[in-house]
Parts: C-alpha cells; sequence; structure tokens
C-alpha cells in the first residue's frame, strides 16, 4: 500500500488591468509580455486536498524561503536560551538527567515502631553508603488490604522519587500537616508526641533523622555543647563508624552514640 502525506497550497485568484491604446491583434499579442497593468487580488482558498508520495524529492527552496532558514539558524546559534534547551535536551537524551541511583544490595537503614491510636506503624528506611536516605517503607496493622497496598505503592513511588533524585525536602514540605484519621497521641517515638495523619508522622519522623529539621520535633535533643566542634572530634575512628551506621538510626548524632570502653579491661584466659 502506498503511503502519501497531505501538502498545503494556497489558491489565489486575480487579474490584471493593462490599457490599449489601439485595439487590434498585434496589441493583444504583447499583454502577455507587458510588466505594467493593475493587479487586483480577487479571492485566496485554502487548497489542502493535493497530497506526494513520501521519499519523493523534496523541490528546491526559493530564495525567501534560504532566506528564512538563513535567519533561524543564525537565531539559534546566537540565542544563549535556545542553546541550554537544547544541551538539556541533548542530556536527557543521553541519560544525564533523571538517571536512577539504585540502591545496594546490602544497605543500611532502621525500622521505627510507634502507634497513633489504636494503629501501629512500622516505618522501614534504606541508605546509600554515604548516609542519604534512598527508599521506605510504611507497614501497617488493624487496616484492611486496599489500605495497606496503597500505603506500600505510595511508599514504593516515594522511594523512586529518591532514587531519581528528588529532595527530601519537597516530600516533607508536600506531606508535613497533612491531616486524616488516624491522628493524635504518638506513642514510641521519643522525638514526636503527635500527628495528624500517618504521612504528618512518616515525613516528620524522616525530617528529623536524615534533614536536622529539630523545629518538627516536640522533645529537644539530647546534644551536649561540646559536641559541637566537630573539626577535632571527626577521627578516623568516627569516620570509620560513620560507613557502618545507619545515619538515620543515630539522628547524626554519632558522638552521642559511642561507649568508651578505653578503661575497661577485659582478661581472656586459655584452656589448657
Amino acid at each position: 500500500m502506498k503511503k502519501f502525506i497531505v501538502e498545503t497550497y494556497y489558491t489565489c485568484t486575480f487579474k490584471t488591468t493593462h490599457t490599449l491604446d489601439e485595439l487590434n491583434d498585434n496589441e493583444l499579442s504583447k499583454i502577455d509580455n507587458r510588466s505594467d497593468g493593475d493587479v487586483e487580488v480577487i479571492d485566496v482558498k485554502l487548497n489542502n486536498r493535493k497530497t506526494r508520495k513520501i521519499g519523493a524529492e523534496n523541490k528546491v527552496l526559493s530564495s525567501g524561503e534560504e532566506k528564512t532558514k538563513i535567519i533561524d539558524t543564525n537565531v539559534l546559534e546566537n540565542d544563549p536560551k535556545v542553546q541550554t534547551n537544547e544541551n538539556l535536551l541533548s542530556n536527557k537524551i543521553k541519560g544525564k538527567i533523571g538517571k536512577r541511583f539504585r540502591m545496594p544490595d546490602r544497605r543500611k537503614g532502621y525500622i521505627q515502631k510507634a502507634s497513633i491510636g489504636d494503629h501501629k506503624i512500622y516505618l522501614h528506611t534504606g541508605e546509600y553508603n554515604d548516609g542519604k536516605i534512598g527508599e521506605i517503607f510504611i507497614d501497617t496493622n488493624k487496616e484492611g488490604e486496599l489500605v495497606k497496598a496503597l500505603m506500600n505503592n505510595f511508599a514504593i513511588a516515594i522511594s523512586l522519587g529518591l532514587q531519581y533524585g528528588v529532595p527530601l525536602d519537597e516530600f516533607v514540605d508536600a506531606f508535613i500537616d497533612t491531616k486524616f484519621e488516624p491522628s493524635g497521641k504518638v506513642e514510641g517515638n521519643d522525638r514526636i508526641l503527635s500527628a495528624t495523619s500517618i504521612l504528618d508522622y512518616v515525613f516528620r519522623e524522616l525530617a528529623i533523622s536524615y534533614l536536622g529539621k529539630e523545629e518538627l520535633a516536640h522533645t529537644p535533643s539530647i546534644i551536649s555543647s561540646a559536641s559541637d566542634d566537630k573539626g577535632s572530634t571527626d577521627d578516623k575512628f568516627l569516620k570509620i563508624v560513620k560507613n557502618i551506621t545507619s545515619k538515620g538510626f543515630v539522628r547524626s548524632n554519632y558522638e552521642e552514640k559511642l561507649v568508651d570502653l578505653s578503661d575497661i579491661r577485659i582478661n581472656l584466659k586459655t584452656k589448657n
């Protein structure tokens, strides 16, 4: 089956008026070669019924079309906004933008159990090697299969957003203070005492643990003033601890979670 594409043409009807000194056959034969006369446009119609076969040779551009093409090319080359858009488009095509950073197969994280009313909530997190959050899972009890499925798929959507580079701040700003049941008093979390919904609790917890937003907590953080000087205490051992410890679990307070065992002596006895 032959393929055709539609071309659009304009049909223009006009008339040309010439003035003749004498009306004879000799003067009439010269009308076609005369350049004088008054031209009057009578009608212009759009004709889009003409077609041509795909693959046919392109017609030669007229001088006006060539000038338009040259002007457009110059505009594209000189306009920085157009160049920026072209670079972004090329980067998207090459996969430089919108690349997914997958989680490692063995990853750090923590599980936080809490209760809002009679509903228990288990928040699971997964972290990259540098401590940044990359995924979450939300488990609930006393809920139907529909609610559990919606919460699980919602957590998957958030995880995909984090892995594609969406900042956690954006999710926190979007879901903090959302209001629906269950809501009220929170038990099992030492920093959050109440929540207006499950989503409010979840992203309030993530903001405190991974973003350090203490203004969202209901209880003060137990940090000594001496721990503020991180330059002198961030030694090699502390770096090792940071690499193997969940940032969300210790809420970035590595020094407060460490136990000094330097003065403890252990006697090891061997069996004869």
